[in-house]
């Protein structure tokens, strides 16, 4: 049995249970479950997690399945929210992937399954966590491009997670590079590529997240004064907050997955999550 809690994201497949969800006027979630399921199979819940009120929802489906006596068993949810607030920076401010970790702890879930998070702090907060890779995601986007590219690590943080991954791809290479971001603006400097010479070869940015999209402009511009050929992006999570315009500047194609948004533009290309958890849960 599954319980979709977004009725536009099912990357699983199984049984749907019927409900109905919506926001009172004063702001509060609410469900209603139809109780006509088979109470002797475990339920699997999935949800995209964009705020409060989604995690609200999820709260308050787990305890209406609880007070009908259906027994829980994964979580997925692919994109953790908070997973970039793994530290605190600066005094006064929260650490949200914590807050986020201690509530789905709470709930009595066999296992809480997340796609490609952000560092190695998410999956240690979660009591019971099974992490996804990036590598099936990767292999098909590079299916996709057809052509021979070199792995480009965008900073420091994603080097250990990118070696694994060109291992498993049969050793392609890999580009390092780093950038500087002032902890209390957020602006971002000082972009290198430690490389003298691509030599025109294809390079694909790799990373967990897009946002902005900044990080990536700023690399391609680098990436170019070192003489790339072609550029490729793909991100595990799209949220893509200033559009698609700047980057479909610098790249040919970018490449993500439906863990927080169903994207559909010229210049983007989504793989969805269904085809990857099929192949790796």
């Amino acid at each position: 049995m599954v319980l979709h809690l977004d009725p536009q994201f099912k990357p699983i497949n199984g049984t749907e249970i019927i409900f109905e969800s919506f926001t009172f006027s004063g702001g509060e979630p609410h469900i209603k479950i139809n109780p006509d399921f088979d109470l002797s199979q475990k339920v699997m819940v999935t949800h995209r997690l964009h705020s409060f009120n989604d995690l609200g929802l999820l709260c308050m489906a787990v305890d209406a399945l609880q007070r009908m006596g259906a027994t829980l068993g994964n979580l997925i949810i692919p994109y953790f929210p908070a997973a970039r607030q793994d530290r605190v920076m600066v005094k006064g401010e929260p650490l949200s992937v914590k807050v986020y970790a201690n509530i789905i702890n709470d709930l009595p879930f066999e296992q809480v399954v997340v796609f490609d998070p952000h560092s190695e702090v998410t999956p240690a907060l979660l009591d019971c966590c099974t992490v996804l890779n990036n590598h099936t995601f990767i292999k098909q986007v590079i299916e996709t491009i057809g052509k021979e590219v070199f792995l480009i690590a965008p900073d420091g943080g994603a080097l250990k997670k990118i070696y694994k991954l060109s291992a498993d791809l049969g050793g392609i290479e890999v580009i390092e590079c780093s950038k500087s971001r002032d902890v209390k603006t957020g602006q971002l400097t000082g972009f290198k590529v430690y490389t003298d010479d691509l030599k025109g070869q294809d390079c694909l940015l790799v990373d967990d997240i897009c946002d902005g999209g900044g990080t990536f402009i700023g690399l391609a511009k680098e990436l170019k004064n070192k003489n790339a050929g072609d550029l490729y992006l793909a991100v595990s999570h799209g949220i893509f907050s200033k559009g698609m315009n700047e980057l479909d500047r610098y790249f040919e194609q970018v490449f993500t997955t439906d863990s927080i948004k169903t994207l559909e533009c010229e210049g983007l290309t989504t793989v969805k999550l269904e085809t990857i958890i099929e192949y790796e849960y």
